[in-house]
């Protein structure tokens, strides 16, 4: 049988680990497409209905699992597709590999159809990017851009021109004369910081009384480590949002979340703070960290170029972020008095109770805390939870408690609308055995809501649980909170979610009652097979910030008195929320 260079690329994928690429086909890619079919049983090609949707899997695909995530599409407009996604990987560190279709290498730059330098295209997102130049090229290429996307954990493309891919291949190397590695080799293996630095670190952290820890999604996997070492700092773990399952959030170290998004307890505990250590973090929301000068600060990141980005700190510790925790415990003083982490562990007994109370309130129409705060109840203990951008964020990350052995992620740094829906399918197709949810608005989920087919198609028992207020919530309250705007062409055409469900080949239900809105849940959670939620909500109900600056409370009033069309209904609500320092 000939070897082409597309069987020479999908047997270097498989040699890398990849079982499963994400795409959809076309005729810039039909030769790597006829190798994938030949390979059926080696590696999956999952068809997806739109190419934006195969990135954001991709990406999940690598957020929950670890390993290389792939997307493929064709040249011109299949290509141009994949670029949210990946910017999504890059902006959270994960490892994709992109290939996309080219013209036939003698047309490229001559105005042919769908003649894109997709190279070009990339040359900012992806950390090793190139065009193939030949069939006896795709070997060494193909294992450089894994080993890249791995190493630096961020992404790789690799762009085919259809007349290569083929072509017999004459020189085919050895697999061992190109180095590389299985592709669940990560960065964790790196290597501890400098033992100068560390006992710097520990100088900081032991002369510290009032010390935050600040995790990140590079502490995910170091959960005991940010407990025992909060419990002998006596230092409660405030959580970046792709920190979420970094720590239990009913654990007794945590105040839960930071920023617009976090918790009281967490914005206190940095107003009050003496020491910050970051871990696995570049937090980019600075005005929620401890203002320059008032703390000491340490960071733990495996990337260089983050340490320092946000807060000035005194020490930078490169190198893996549970490694470099362990060294510290071994080294660091306990301290005697607890006092400020059992003040913000008092703070959060409170908080919880507030979450509480706005998760079970019977309000007409329902609130969207409600549907929150009761599918968190029902979710099992390793259940994997996928987020969207916008206002279900808040209630997603306030409201549905991360437990000990579940994953739950978002786009955090791109903050992308969308990737809601295509995250949980990865989720699902990367462990068929455990429940995954998505947690999305009905803006985000709109945009990519074909993929809902890919679930059908696949026979993937996801559940979408869609916060539908048939507006953009999240722009609406920055228009009037950011800039004192009314709101404008926020309002969403309204559709029944559940309807389509059904339409295609699924299983739908509604909720806009909060007394039955548990039941419901229990019947949609153990329905098998797809199924979509529409919980009908309060478009009125604000994503309120843990503590309301003057500033926004201005802003908010400006908002009103300058023409906003809700106005009586947002008042109404906010009033009941008990915030009337906001009008």
């Amino acid at each position: 049988m000939v070897t082409t260079a597309s069987d020479v690329l999908v047997d270097t994928l498989i040699d890398w680990g990849v079982n499963t690429i994400f795409g959809i086909p076309g005729d810039g890619i039909n030769g790597v497409m006829e190798a994938l079919r030949q390979r059926q049983d080696k590696i999956r090609f999952i068809q997806v209905r739109h190419e934006e949707a195969a990135a954001f899997m991709a990406c999940a695909y690598s957020k929950y699992t670890g390993k290389l995530g792939v997307c493929l599409a064709t040249s011109g407009p299949g290509g141009l597709h994949l670029i949210n996604g990946l910017y999504d990987a890059k902006m959270d560190g994960q490892s994709v590999l992109a290939i996309t279709g080219q013209h036939f290498h003698d047309l490229i730059d001559t105005h042919s159809q769908q003649d894109v330098d997709l190279d070009k295209v990339f040359m900012d997102v992806a950390v090793y990017n190139t065009r193939v130049m030949g069939p006896d090229h795709i070997e060494t290429v193909a294992n450089l851009a894994c080993r890249a996307a791995i190493s630096y954990r961020s992404v790789a493309h690799i762009t085919f021109p259809i007349d290569f891919q083929t072509e017999k291949v004459t020189k085919k190397h050895s697999m061992h004369n190109v180095l590389h590695h299985t592709s669940d080799v990560r960065a964790h293996s790196a290597q501890l910081p400098s033992e100068n630095d560390l006992l710097r670190a520990v100088e900081v952290l032991n002369a510290g009384k009032k010390i935050v820890i600040l995790a990140g999604r590079g502490a995910l996997r170091a959960t005991t480590e940010l407990e025992q070492l909060a419990q002998k700092l006596g230092a409660p773990i405030v959580k970046a949002m792709l920190g979420k399952a970094a720590v239990p959030d009913f654990s007794p170290y945590t105040t839960g979340g930071i920023g617009l998004t976090g918790t009281k307890p967490s914005q206190e505990a940095m107003e009050d703070c003496d020491t910050l250590l970051m871990v696995g973090t570049s937090f980019p929301y600075m005005e929620f960290l401890p203002k320059p000068g008032q703390a000491r600060g340490v960071q733990i990141d495996i990337d260089p170029m983050r340490i320092g980005l946000r807060y000035p700190v005194e020490v930078g510790l490169v190198g893996d972020s549970r490694r470099t925790l362990q060294a510290i415990l071994s080294l660091v003083e306990p301290k005697e008095d607890k006092s400020f982490l059992e003040k913000a562990q008092s703070g959060m007994k409170d908080w919880w109770k507030l979450m509480e109370e706005r998760g079970t309130r019977q309000d007409k129409p329902m609130k969207p805390q409600v549907v929150a705060w009761e599918l968190g109840k029902r979710l099992s203990d390793t259940a994997i939870v996928a987020a969207d951008s916008g206002t279900n964020t808040t209630w997603w990350a306030r409201q549905i408690p991360a437990k000990q052995g579940q994953m739950h992620s978002v786009s955090g740094t791109l903050a992308s609308m969308a990737c809601g829906l295509p995250y949980a399918i990865a989720a699902q197709i990367a462990y068929p055995e455990r429940q995954c949810v998505a947690f999305v608005g009905d803006g985000g989920f709109s945009m990519l809501m074909a993929e809902f087919l890919t679930c059908v198609k696949y026979q993937l028992p996801v559940k979408i649980v869609i916060i539908k207020n048939n507006t953009l919530g999240q722009i609406k309250w920055e228009q009037m909170v950011f800039l004192g705007n009314p709101e404008y062409a926020c309002e969403l055409q309204p559709m029944d979610y559940a309807a389509f469900a059904r339409a295609c080949g699924a299983t739908g239900f509604t909720i806009d009652d909060p007394a039955t809105c548990g039941d419901i849940l229990d019947q949609a959670l153990a329905t098998p097979g797809p199924v979509i939620v529409e919980a009908i909500v309060d478009p009125h109900e604000p994503p309120l910030p843990p503590k309301i600056t003057l500033n926004q409370a201005a802003k908010f009033a400006e908002s009103l008195i300058r023409g906003e069309p809700n106005r009586e209904k947002i008042i109404f609500t906010a009033v009941s929320d008990k915030v009337r320092e906001l009008i």
